[in-house]
């Protein structure tokens, strides 16, 4: 078992660092190069991962990946319902608006992303892995969460990604009953410094949070007067997608 999840460790960092070298993914996570370029044979041979040659051969993911997308994703269900909710959002907010899921792991991914008009923004790629304790559209979904799925987290490693990150379970809670009050997450640059967000979960019909809905924007544009706005229009969104989704079935 634990040589299996070194092995998709392995194919989540490719999909992180790509193009990437067997000596720089050796290198991240701190394993032989033998044991490295072994696990990236074996994907390449069935055809998971890309050799792109050259004086230093580099990995990238091919696009067999796309082939296991559930339907949710793939076009069906919550993809084909975040779409008109995400550019309204944007257009009123004029910041980067995304999407994300959560992995049922300690994280959320981004699914969809809509850029700001502005020259300076947030920008993180589809696909990317964040913490659900420390981003907008992690703790809006964190705090929707069962009871016992939320105290594993609470109770697991809370990492610290700068000075700003609440690492300290309390703390956490009180946070995340705020957000329950509210109904919206307030990321106060806890994950990246420099970068705040505000995010709303989407939930299914029985009421469980399936998904999320952020606008992320540099600390320059952020405004405190505004957070009640931004957070009304954010829940709004969330309520159109999971609305839109539950209709489909």
């Amino acid at each position: 078992m634990q040589s299996l999840i070194k092995s998709l460790k392995v194919l989540e960092m490719v999909a992180e660092k790509q193009p990437v070298s067997v000596g720089e993914l050796a290198k991240i996570m701190s394993m032989p190069k033998t044991t490295a370029q072994r696990i990236l044979w074996t994907f390449h041979e069935a055809g998971w991962l890309r050799l792109i040659e050259g004086d230093m051969p580099r990995w990238t993911v091919s696009p067999r990946v796309l082939s296991v997308r559930p339907i949710e994703l793939a076009g069906g269900g919550l993809a084909a319902a975040v779409q008109e909710p995400m550019a309204e959002l944007r257009d009123l907010t004029q910041e980067t608006v995304y999407v994300s899921v959560y992995d049922g792991n300690g994280a959320v991914v981004v699914i969809d992303r809509l850029e700001s008009p502005h020259p300076v923004r947030a920008v993180s790629p589809i696909g990317d892995i964040a913490p659900i304790h420390s981003t907008a559209n992690g703790m809006s979904i964190l705090a929707f969460l069962p009871d016992i799925q939320l105290e594993k987290i609470l109770n697991g490693e809370l990492s610290a990604f700068n000075p700003a990150t609440i690492t300290d379970a309390d703390k956490l809670r009180d946070e995340l009953a705020q957000v329950r009050e509210r109904g919206y997450s307030i990321n106060r640059g806890y994950y990246r410094s420099g970068i705040f967000a505000i995010g709303a979960p989407i939930f299914d019909a029985a009421h469980q949070p399936v998904a999320s809905i952020c606008i992320s924007m540099p600390d320059s544009r952020y405004r405190e007067d505004k957070i009640a706005e931004w957070g009304t229009l954010t829940m709004k969104a969330a309520q159109a997608i999971g609305f839109q989704r539950n209709a489909r079935g």
